[in-house]
């Protein structure tokens, strides 16, 4: 409700707006208006003066006073550094106008209601786009701080058949002009191992691990909980627990679906959805290219080689062996000309440093082990590609 004094046959009070009206072109705290009280027509005189927290209004014939807060007053146009009036209403008195001419009342009310400034007004526009952005940056850094994936997520809904799929067509297409490795004892320990090696992921998580007659110092996993390993690989080996360090870190991508989630981030769901469904074409030729320049981020790699002290302990061999290869490793990586001859799908180039991975394995615990394979075992796997036949 406003405060109001209304007098309409009070002489002095007419006289006394009349004095107010001539002070107000002398006045520095009086300022000249039309008001309107939105029920009739007409607007009449008025005369207005700022206090601390409002604008105080007195308007003529009739006598009536109003009161207006700084914070229950809206501009019709927001208040610029050359505004010359200003067009007010306020909740205060629903439905009144107060039209103030004068660029002097335009840059104190903008001094004292900021809110009424283009300046506030732009940030009124911008703030839903500064707060919309970020939910959205606070979503996403949500995500890496998480470690939720949405196509992690999508490639775990995937049937096993159509993963399974996916990871024949990457093997052929990324061994295609390679020789599979066959000898049937040395097949025999590596399925020997793998059990063994999976049985300690739990949940009967099967892996298919193929063997091709490669020179290359390598080992990959591809969808379906496939991996490949080579010729070079095993060679180079120290002992049956190097292996099967290497092949338990290929199980943690496995296991953590990062060959899928790659393949569907690289080529999309559509096309991935049509290769698991046996489709043919370009994409399926180069598919393991695709894989191959993909690699995997350093948190994959830390997450792979987390299963893989893990699926280790588990299955009670050392870690030891992983241990040693990462030392081969680091001596590779100081041979610049077996630098130079490791290109494609080398172990080296996506992993986190060496020294790091080794110093990972170094901090854990020790527990009783037995060796990855007896020495029988062992000298089969190192003869696997003894025998060899072209992939079909």
């Amino acid at each position: 409700m406003p405060s109001s004094s209304h007098s309409p046959g009070s002489h002095s009070a007419g006289s006394h707006f009349a004095s107010l009206h001539s002070a107000s072109l002398h006045s520095a705290s009086l300022y000249f208006a039309r008001f309107s009280d939105g029920k009739t027509a007409a607007a009449r005189n008025a005369q207005i003066r700022f206090d601390l927290s409002g604008l105080e209004i007195a308007a003529e014939d009739p006598i009536e006073r109003y009161r207006w807060p700084y914070d229950t007053l809206r501009a019709g146009e927001p208040i610029r550094p050359l505004s010359v009036d200003v067009l007010l209403s306020s909740a205060a008195t629903p439905g009144a106008t107060l039209f103030i001419p004068g660029s002097q009342f335009a840059s104190e009310l903008a001094r004292r209601a900021p809110h009424l400034t283009a300046k506030a007004e732009r940030w009124r526009h911008a703030r839903p786009w500064i707060i919309g952005a970020g939910a959205v940056a606070a979503f996403f850094a949500f995500l890496a701080v998480s470690g939720w994936s949405p196509i992690r997520t999508l490639a775990s809904v995937l049937p096993q058949s159509w993963r399974d799929r996916l990871g024949t067509a990457t093997i052929q297409s990324i061994a295609e002009d390679k020789k599979r490795c066959t000898d049937t004892a040395g097949i025999a320990a590596l399925e020997k191992l793998t059990t063994r090696l999976a049985a300690a992921a739990g949940n009967g998580t099967t892996f298919k691990v193929t063997v091709v007659d490669w020179s290359l110092l390598n080992a990959f996993a591809a969808p379906g909980n496939h991996i490949v390993m080579t010729k070079g690989l095993i060679e180079k080996a120290g002992s049956p627990d190097e292996v099967a360090g290497v092949l338990a870190h290929e199980m943690g991508h496995g296991i953590e679906l990062h060959p899928e989630t790659g393949i569907i981030r690289a080529v999309g769901l559509a096309a991935a959805v049509e290769l698991m469904l046996g489709g043919t074409g370009g994409t399926l030729a180069n598919l393991g290219l695709v894989l191959a320049q993909l690699g995997y981020t350093r948190v994959a790699e830390r997450e792979a080689d987390r299963h893989a002290l893990e699926l280790l302990k588990q299955s009670g061999i050392s870690q030891q062996g992983l241990l040693d290869f990462f030392k081969r490793v680091q001596k590779m990586e100081g041979d610049n000309e077996v630098a130079k001859a490791i290109k494609g799908l080398d172990m080296l180039r996506t992993h986190p440093p060496t020294e790091q991975r080794a110093e990972l394995i170094r901090r854990q615990a020790s527990y009783p082990s037995t060796p990855a394979l007896d020495a029988a075992n062992w000298e089969a796997l190192k003869g696997v590609c003894s025998k060899t036949e072209t992939a079909g």
